[in-house]
């Protein structure tokens, strides 16, 4: 056989088939990506829970009696504008809202359970980008869109394993057992 024909590659390399980029400056570029993105939802959390005072002030702080959501969504005025002010401050939309972003922000941090902080992440940015319609700066794409192209290569590049715990994660018996939680 002519070892210069191979076949292709076509499905994706299991998580202890090596690393998906084997450069090792990019794979700690793509962990500190992962560790920024990770900080931003943390942040995000910590800063509506206490109002610490950047985006939430004290006083309107998520343990202070504050609402979350109601601000933000009851001031959407694009085309989805009826969808977003019927559910702010709905309870069951700040408890989504607020687990949402810990648990995104843990996950990018931590490394683990990078598919379903992509998937879950992305699909809060798409539902920010809506929110945020029509843009003003750019008819299509605006950093909500960025952010959730961004979250879905760093779980395809299994950033979780430089510099997190993804590789420790991947061996864990339920996640062996349910390869999503990857």
């Amino acid at each position: 056989m002519n070892k210069t024909l191979q076949e292709p590659v076509t499905t994706a390399p299991a998580a202890n088939d090596g690393p998906v980029v084997r450069s090792a400056a990019a794979r700690r570029a793509l962990a500190v990506l992962r560790i920024m993105f990770g900080f931003y939802f943390l942040w995000a959390f910590l800063d509506k829970t206490f109002g610490l005072g950047f985006a939430t002030p004290a006083e309107r702080a998520w343990i202070s009696g504050g609402n979350p959501t109601k601000g933000f969504l009851s001031g959407v005025e694009g085309p989805f504008a009826g969808f977003y002010n019927a559910i702010a401050g709905n309870a069951f939309v700040n408890i989504l809202f607020m687990v949402g972003l810990l648990g995104i922000g843990l996950a990018l941090t931590l490394g683990i359970g990078m598919r379903i902080a992509a998937v879950t992440g992305a699909l809060l940015y798409v539902l920010m980008w809506t929110a945020a319609l029509p843009m003003t700066t750019n008819p299509i794409i605006d950093d909500h869109l960025t952010g959730a192209m961004t979250l879905i290569v760093l779980a395809l590049t299994a950033a979780g394993t430089t510099w997190g715990l993804g590789t420790w994660w991947a061996k864990q018996p339920v996640v062996q057992s349910n390869r999503w939680l990857i």
